[in-house]
């Protein structure tokens, strides 16, 4: 296989049928790398390895394991010692069971492989366990070694390749008790309603559409400190609008995500069209009621804050707003519009 370097070789134990394969890396790291350096004058920072004992730095050939007891005593195990492990799965990855493949809880998923045929005659039995997965709509669990210790694993098909998922034991996750918020929530019906609205429409972004824009970022950084140009601005932060009650923060979301016009002085509205409706509305944090009634009471006295170019609120007044065909955009809905855009 171009390009893919082989980190472990050995067999697929698929009962009594066994498959050579040859397991390679599925993913890679795109992380802009950084090295030490010492603050003052740029001097590269290595980390050197010394021998306690002999209190000088020593080889990578000259480096092996050891076991620590209790008492400090360094127990020397050497690969030799590793080959005599009494388990099967030494240069084997054994299938012991088949289960469907969303019983496979997503927190024990680790490091993904691929697993290549290793040799001409293993192309039938791995096509085979391929179809046999594909046909089953299945996946394998199995059991293998790796660097010094045993595995769990879970075989999938991608593509026309069978791909090796490390999974941790089930007593390596840890529960959820003492997550969850402990305070009572009573959420309503119309802020369920406005957030199906909203996930709906930021559903239409695909993964292949996401990028790694941090990264972006630091190359040009990088680029600029290269080339002695000016340091890219960083953009001020998005402040956003100061939202009192999560209905109208779902509300006003649902209409950025559409790429809707934010309607003035309507901070309470339902957005005008697709929006599910219901008898009972809420607020975060389970606002009451006559909380609800004086600040709509309020907002009849007065008019409503509108947001200007220099951030400050403006006024409107009746005279402003009559006879208006459509509300006016401000600009962090402009933002919102040309991000859907894109």
């Amino acid at each position: 296989m171009p390009h893919m370097r082989s980190i472990w070789n050995g067999v697929i134990s698929f009962g009594l049928v066994r498959i050579p394969v040859k397991l390679v890396n599925a993913t890679e790291s795109h992380a802009v790398p950084f090295r030490e350096i010492h603050t003052e004058d740029g001097g590269r920072i290595r980390h050197r390895k010394f021998c306690e004992l002999e209190d000088r730095e020593v080889t990578a050939q000259e480096i092996s394991r050891g076991y620590e007891e209790a008492d400090g005593t360094i127990i020397p195990i050497t690969d030799e010692d590793l080959a005599h492990l009494p388990i099967p799965t030494a240069r084997t990855i054994e299938i012991v069971t088949f289960v469907p493949e969303d019983s496979i809880d997503p927190l024990q998923l680790g490091t993904a492989y691929y697993l290549a045929a290793g040799r001409a005659p293993a192309a039938r039995p791995y096509a085979l366990l391929r179809e046999t997965l594909k046909r089953g709509n299945r996946v394998a669990v199995a059991k293998f070694a790796l660097r010094g210790r045993e595995r769990l694993g879970m075989l999938r098909v991608i593509g026309g390749a069978i791909a090796l998922h490390g999974l941790l034991w089930p007593d390596e996750v840890r529960g959820p008790e003492g997550i969850a918020p402990d305070a009572e929530v009573t959420l309503h019906d119309k802020e369920l309603d406005l957030a199906d609205a909203l996930m709906d429409a930021l559903s239409g972004v695909g993964l292949e559409d996401l990028r790694d824009e941090y990264r972006e970022a630091v190359e040009e950084v990088v680029a600029a400190k290269i080339s002695g140009e000016a340091l890219p601005e960083a953009p001020e932060p998005d402040r956003g609008v100061e939202v009192l009650d999560l209905t109208t923060a779902l509300e006003r979301s649902v209409r950025a995500a559409r790429g809707e016009p934010e309607e003035e002085g309507g901070a309470g509205r339902s957005p005008r069209r697709g929006t599910p409706r219901s008898s009972t509305g809420g607020t975060d944090g389970g606002k009451s009621a006559r909380t609800a009634k004086k600040k709509t009471a309020s907002s009849a006295r007065k008019p409503a804050p509108r947001t200007g170019r220099d951030g400050k609120k403006e006024r409107t007044t009746a005279k402003d707003t009559a006879g208006k065909a459509s509300p006016k955009k401000t600009p962090a809905t402009r933002t919102a519009s040309r991000k859907h855009s894109a």
